[in-house]
């Protein structure tokens, strides 16, 4: 039995075919060889087919972090009330939620003060304070024209008969527009009697045929606008001469509610119209003021 083993078994231990050692030696040649071409072939298919998967996922989950912010904000912009802001009350407004009052020589006091408060000195100022004695009757907001112009003007017909200088007024009236002035005129016809009244506004007249027809003849009534009548009063077409009663049309508001003496423009040149010489008249005693 010993001899069928063959000679030298021990050098064969551990081997039961010489052709299975073979095999083995051929699959531990060939397993260096296989095993990196079947791990690199999948790994570049998954680096190929990953990396664009991942940088796609990137972007949109970039993109949404963007938006999302955006639309979060959009709808708390929607949702939260906006804040309102308050809004200065307007002349307008202010009348339009009281009762208008009938002004009175206090309200043109107080407006020159304030008006010259910063043009003039301390000393300057009380100069131009006017006596209760320089103010005619106000209007209570139940006069007509006519029928104020009647009270505060009672001898009318007398100073009518006795003015004759040309290029000068008795009775000056002032008003914030054009088609106001026209408006006056037309309330005057059973107060004016045969005096003539001339219109002193810049719309449609031009300043030379204004100047014209005062040297022309005499004219007893001047109903216009404060622009035009310091325009005329420049250039020597109308003096102050014979004035005797300046009424301001003090009351009467626009469709804005505004009076004469609320808009800026009208102001400015309402007061260089006093400065030209009626403050003084008044001073004087020559000159009444009646707030119609």
């Amino acid at each position: 039995m010993g001899d069928d083993l063959g000679d030298e078994w021990w050098a064969h231990e551990g081997k039961s075919d010489p052709s299975e050692a073979e095999e083995d030696d051929e699959t531990q040649e060939r397993q260096p060889t296989e095993k990196p071409n079947a791990q690199t072939k999948p790994e570049k298919r998954k680096r190929v087919t990953e990396k664009p998967v991942q940088a796609k996922k990137k972007k949109k989950s970039e993109q949404k972090e963007c938006v999302t912010p955006q639309k979060q904000t959009d709808e708390e912009k929607s949702t939260k009330p906006k804040k309102k802001r308050k809004k200065k009350k307007t002349i307008t407004d202010v009348l339009s939620s009281s009762e208008p009052k009938p002004g009175c020589p206090a309200d043109l006091q107080n407006l020159v003060t304030q008006y010259f408060s910063d043009k003039r000195s301390v000393i300057e100022q009380e100069e131009l304070k006017l006596l209760d004695s320089c103010f005619l009757s106000s209007n209570d907001l139940t006069h007509t024209l006519s029928s104020y112009l009647k009270q505060v003007c009672p001898k009318w017909a007398k100073i009518q008969k006795q003015h004759t200088e040309k290029s000068s007024v008795v009775l000056l009236i002032v008003c914030s527009s054009a088609l106001r002035a026209i408006e006056l005129i037309k309330q005057l016809t059973t107060f004016k009697g045969a005096a003539k009244a001339i219109k002193l506004f810049a719309k449609h007249i031009k300043i030379e045929e204004q100047v014209k027809l005062l040297q022309k003849g005499v004219t007893h009534i001047g109903v216009g606008t404060p622009a035009r009548i310091n325009a005329l009063i420049e250039k020597e077409g109308l003096t102050l001469r014979a004035l005797r009663y300046l009424v301001l049309d003090w009351n009467w508001r626009d469709q804005k509610l505004r009076r004469m003496a609320d808009i800026p423009e009208i102001k400015l040149d309402f007061m260089k119209l006093l400065e030209t010489g009626i403050l003084n008249g008044c001073k004087e005693d020559k000159v009444k003021i009646g707030l119609f």
